[in-house]
C-alpha cells in the first residue's frame, strides 16, 4: 500500500512539472488539468500535518522540493461550528456565519493555498499581470485524516461573503485598474471588483489574486515608400514562402483537373457498355411476331414471308 501511494504520487508530481515548460494558456483548457492535479497533490501533504489535530488550529504542511514556493495550511472544524460561528481569521480569509456545506459531514478540513512564485504557472491569464499570489481555499471530508485523492466538499455563503484580504500585494501602476479573479473547480474565470484596495469578496470556494490588465506594446511605426518606388520583390523566407503557396495551388488544380477528366472518361464508357449490353439482350430475343386473330383464337403470324416459292422445274407438265 505504501509503495503504490508513493509511486502515485511520484507520477502526480512528474505532472506537475509540466506547465513550467509550457507557454501561457487558458485556465480553463491546457494548465486547468495540471492545476487539479496540485489540488490533490497539495490535500494530501495538508493532511499529513495532522499529527495530534486539535479542532480549529491551523496546522502548516511541508510540500515536496518541486514545489518549493507554496505554502499550505489545513485546520479541522466542525461544520456546525463553521455555520453558526465561522472563522474571523483563517490566513488571508475571513469566513462568515451561514457557510453550509454539501454533501453534509460532521467535520471538515479547510485547506489552505499560496501558490506564491508558481502561481501563474498554475494559472495563467493572457493579457494581465499578477499584484498578489494565488490564494487557494479548499474544503474536504475529515472522517479519514489518511485518505488521499479526496473530492473537493461544496462550500457556499449563504448570507455575507467570504473576504480574502491580501496581505501581499504589488501596487499598481498608474492608469491601470486592479482586478479580483477568480478560478472555480470547473476552470472557469471570474472577475469582479477589489473593495478597500486589497480585498476580493467570493460566495464559494476557489482560487483568487488581484490583477491588472497588461498593455501590449505598440507596434512599430510603418512608412510609405519613396515616389517613383514601388514596394519590390519580397526576398527571404517571406517570398519563398508566397511562392511555394501559387507552387502548390497550380499543382492542386491540375490535380483535381485530371481527375475531372478520369471521371467523365469513366461515365462515358460506362454508359457505352450498358448500351452494348441492352443490344445484345435484344438481339437474343429475336424477333417479335404480331398476334392475328382467327376465328375464336389468336395466333402468331409474319408480315412478310421470308422466302419467296420458286418451281423446282421450269415447265408444268
Amino acid at each position: 500500500m505504501g509503495l503504490l501511494r508513493s509511486l502515485t504520487m511520484l507520477m502526480l508530481q512528474l505532472w506537475l512539472l509540466r506547465p513550467m515548460k509550457l507557454g501561457a494558456q487558458n485556465v480553463s483548457t491546457g494548465n486547468f488539468s495540471s492545476a487539479r492535479a496540485l489540488d490533490m497533490i497539495l490535500q494530501d501533504y495538508a493532511y499529513e500535518a495532522f499529527v495530534r489535530p486539535r479542532t480549529g488550529i491551523p496546522y502548516g504542511g511541508r510540500v515536496p522540493s518541486n514545489l518549493t514556493g507554496i505554502n499550505i495550511t489545513a485546520m479541522r472544524l466542525r461544520s456546525g461550528s463553521l455555520r453558526t460561528r465561522g472563522v474571523k481569521t483563517y490566513k488571508e480569509f475571513e469566513i462568515p456565519t451561514g457557510v453550509i456545506v454539501r454533501p453534509y459531514v460532521k467535520r471538515l478540513v479547510l485547506v489552505y493555498q499560496n501558490l506564491g512564485i508558481l502561481s501563474e504557472g498554475y494559472y495563467p491569464l493572457p493579457s494581465h499581470k499578477y499584484l498578489a499570489p494565488v490564494l487557494g481555499l479548499l474544503a474536504y471530508n475529515a472522517s479519514n485524516l489518511s485518505a488521499t485523492n479526496l473530492p473537493e466538499l461544496d462550500i457556499g455563503a449563504s448570507g455575507d461573503p467570504i473576504l480574502v484580504h491580501f496581505s501581499s500585494i504589488r501596487p499598481a501602476p498608474a492608469g491601470s485598474v486592479p482586478r479580483c479573479v477568480q478560478f472555480d473547480l470547473r476552470g472557469l474565470v471570474n472577475f469582479s471588483d477589489v473593495e478597500s484596495g486589497n480585498t476580493c469578496s467570493t460566495k464559494q470556494q476557489g482560487h483568487f489574486s488581484i490583477v491588472i490588465e497588461s498593455i501590449a506594446p505598440s507596434p512599430s511605426p510603418t512608412f510609405p515608400p519613396p515616389p517613383g518606388e514601388g514596394p519590390g520583390p519580397s526576398p527571404g523566407p517571406s517570398g519563398t514562402s508566397r511562392s511555394w503557396v501559387v507552387v502548390g495551388s497550380v499543382l492542386g488544380g491540375l490535380a483535381l483537373l485530371v481527375l475531372l477528366a478520369l471521371l467523365v472518361f469513366w461515365v462515358q464508357r460506362f454508359k457505352k457498355r450498358k448500351r452494348i449490353q441492352r443490344m445484345e439482350r435484344a438481339a437474343d430475343a429475336g424477333e417479335a411476331l404480331r398476334v392475328t386473330r382467327v376465328g375464336d383464337t389468336t395466333a402468331p403470324a409474319a408480315m412478310v414471308t421470308r422466302t419467296q416459292p420458286a418451281l423446282e422445274h421450269e415447265y408444268v407438265p
